[in-house]
């Protein structure tokens, strides 16, 4: 790749990323990949090969290997009409075919839709004109992707939130982190860009108090800590695994808050924020969630149990509190989520005699 600057790059969406020790040792590609997963693992590579990747306002490479501190800058730009050749030549709608003809028909990658605002409820914990922290429902998608294009969170926020659009990229405007779909409880949304990218620095420093509730097969052990690599599965690529001799740290602690039929409600700790961390870990340790499909939590338990976790429809896993600097004071700011009622009726379901 040439190491001077692309002239004729034309002007598209940039999104800026600081690098944070979460991504320190990461390769360049890799660490894109994971910032903007909207973004395929090819798309990025064909970004940086024309490119549209600067690191501190250099041209990046794919290999290139992170040392922390580094801003990126990344521009996706317009997507090219749909283009038709015959025989290597633009083709006109008008043209009669004569027959033998060679015929190119290149079709450009669909462009995502940009989020409009809908009015939907929002139940809001804490807000300021630096950010808002909401309790999410479970089934509520954050930002919209493939089948999912209204009716997510940030259709929501650009409702309720004037002059969100664009706050960190167009399609997932304020977002900061991000809760499984079927995952409740609290989640932090930035207004603006200094209060986005002080949020995101706090996550990739760990200076941020994540404390979920978990309703979990069996009686594990009072107290635990797993550390692992966390890398995605090696055969199920909707999957991650902890069994892996290459990847990112993960660490989750727990407690056991109360025992009950067949399961136990934790409280757990993040001090590390992988992609279905969570829910990895406890699956590993011989613990999966209630409900949760995916991670074996639906093949376990006795028919009380199997009853309960049918009702519920979806894996036990509540944000419950949250801490974190604020962005503009320094103050730590501290949410907490109440436990849903269709999680709450779980746990009454199964509570001892």
């Amino acid at each position: 790749m040439s190491t001077e600057p692309r002239r004729d790059i034309p002007k598209g969406e940039t999104h800026r990323i600081t690098v944070g020790p979460a991504l320190r040792g990461e390769r360049l590609d890799r660490a894109i990949a994971s910032s903007l997963p909207e973004l395929s693992r090819s798309r990025v590579q064909a970004l940086l090969g024309a490119g549209r990747v600067q690191v501190d306002g250099k041209p990046g490479r794919a290999s290139l290997r992170l040392k922390g501190g580094e801003t990126l800058s990344v521009t996706v730009p317009p997507p090219e009409p749909a283009r038709v050749l015959v025989d290597g030549r633009p083709g006109r709608p008008a043209l009669r075919l004569k027959g033998g003809e060679a015929l190119e028909v290149s079709v450009p990658p669909p462009e995502p839709a940009i989020p409009e605002p809908e009015d939907l409820p929002l139940t809001i914990l804490y807000e300021d004109r630096d950010l808002l922290v909401l309790d999410k429902p479970a089934g509520l998608v954050v930002h919209p992707a493939a089948g999912h294009a209204r009716g997510t969170l940030v259709n929501a926020l650009l409702h309720h939130v004037s002059g969100l659009s664009g706050v960190g990229g167009v399609l997932r405007p304020g977002i900061v982190h991000r809760l499984d779909k079927e995952t409740s409880g609290c989640l932090v949304v930035a207004k603006n860009h200094a209060a986005l990218q002080a949020l995101q620095r706090a996550f990739q420093d760990r200076t941020v108090e994540k404390t979920y509730l978990a309703i979990v097969h069996g009686h594990p052990p009072e107290t635990g800590r797993l550390e692992t690599l966390h890398s995605r599965h090696p055969r199920d690529r909707k999957r991650f695994t902890g069994r892996t001799k290459t990847g990112k740290p993960a660490v989750t602690t727990w407690r056991v808050r109360s025992r009950l039929h067949g399961a136990a409600l934790l409280e757990v700790g993040l001090e590390t924020g992988r992609t279905h961390q969570i829910r990895v870990h406890l699956s590993e340790m011989g613990h999966p969630l209630l409900g949760d499909a995916l991670y074996g939590g639906t093949r376990k338990g006795d028919a009380r149990v199997k009853a309960v976790q049918a009702r519920l429809g979806r894996q036990a896993l509540h944000a419950w509190k949250l801490a974190f600097p604020h962005p503009r004071t320094g103050k730590v700011v501290r949410c907490e989520a109440p436990i849903p009622t269709d999680l709450r009726a779980a746990i009454e379901s199964l509570e001892r005699p």
